[in-house]
């Protein structure tokens, strides 16, 4: 199974989210799980691939050709795709995936995680997608679901669509 992982260009500024991004990237590998993301050196994306190529994972990265001269493409991948916009990275993550995860990040990770969540909503796919809550990261945003179930903008049989997992146990089990 390829896993889409979204998650931040940066760190954050909590320790936690680094680690936890390891874990995962580790825990994916050791269950023989390929991972497919943006294709970065930097920030989580980094951390995640990191880990899971140190353990023997097969990662392959999606990027836009304009961020490949910023140079923080990862070198050390399993494959790379340069593709030419971000519309496309997300269809080619998207194709290339069985499930998506996102990890903490800004505005670029919910934007991706929302388009999955929104194309599993209207049935364009059956697969898992998960928000990894690490350190009640996502706590608002589940809040948020909740009242716009409550509020009427979200029917109450989409919440089984929402699965979250706070620790890499939790998301190799929603895998399963």
């Amino acid at each position: 199974m390829n896993v889409a992982i979204y998650c931040g260009s940066r760190v954050g500024k909590k320790e936690i989210y680094r680690t936890a991004a390891a874990e995962l990237g580790k825990e994916l590998a050791r269950a023989g799980h390929g991972i497919v993301y943006g294709g970065s050196n930097v920030g989580l994306m980094g951390a995640v691939a990191d880990a899971a190529l140190e353990h023997g994972g097969q990662v392959i990265g999606v990027m836009p050709e304009y961020l490949q001269k910023r140079e923080i493409a990862h070198l050390g991948l399993t494959g790379i795709h340069f593709v030419d916009s971000m519309h496309t990275r997300k269809q080619k993550m998207v194709d290339l995936s069985d499930a998506y995860i996102a990890l903490p990040g800004g505005c670029g990770t919910l934007d991706e995680y929302f388009e999955v969540f929104t194309w599993a909503q209207i049935g364009l796919h059956y697969k898992p997608v998960i928000l990894y809550n690490i350190d009640g990261f996502y706590d608002a945003l589940i809040l948020h679901f909740e009242k716009m179930i409550n509020d009427g903008f979200v029917e109450p049989e989409h919440r089984v669509l929402l699965h979250v997992a706070t620790s890499a146990e939790e998301v190799l089990n929603i895998l399963v």
